[in-house]
């Protein structure tokens, strides 16, 4: 009962984690702007979450021998970083545009801050069931 509750904050925690991380990965490549050979990096989420949506379907378990079907649990979700080896931007070989890197940052900055307000909408929901539970 307690885990249904909580299902989509699950999520959107997962998501968080994923926005904050790649936060963090935008920066780097930033930062390494003009190092030379640097390889961009991007943070690789969202396809694997909708992965797991979509194997949503479970086979039901009754017996611990069984083997599970379908849908992993959402924390078992990846959150990958993988360089990007797209062809070279520069001659001395760093792949990283700065422009493109802003832009990114800031629509990041966006989905983070609509997850933290969907997080605070579900907690309102369950402090708003038990305060109303108590009348």
């Amino acid at each position: 009962m307690i885990n249904d509750m909580f299902k989509s904050t699950y999520i959107l925690e997962r998501a968080l984690d994923a926005s904050w991380l790649r936060n963090k990965v935008i920066s780097n490549n930033i930062a390494n702007a003009d190092t030379p050979g640097y390889k961009r990096q991007k943070v690789e989420f969202e396809q694997f979450l909708s992965e797991a949506i979509a194997n949503k379907a479970r086979g039901m378990i009754t017996n611990e021998r069984h083997i599970p079907i379908g849908a992993s649990n959402i924390n078992a979700v990846k959150i990958n970083i993988r360089e990007d080896n797209a062809a070279n931007m520069r001659l001395d070989g760093n792949n990283v545009d700065i422009e493109n890197e802003m832009a990114q940052m800031a629509k990041n900055n966006i989905m983070y801050n609509a997850l933290i307000q969907k997080v605070s909408g579900e907690f309102k929901k369950i402090q708003t069931a038990i305060s109303e539970g108590r009348r």
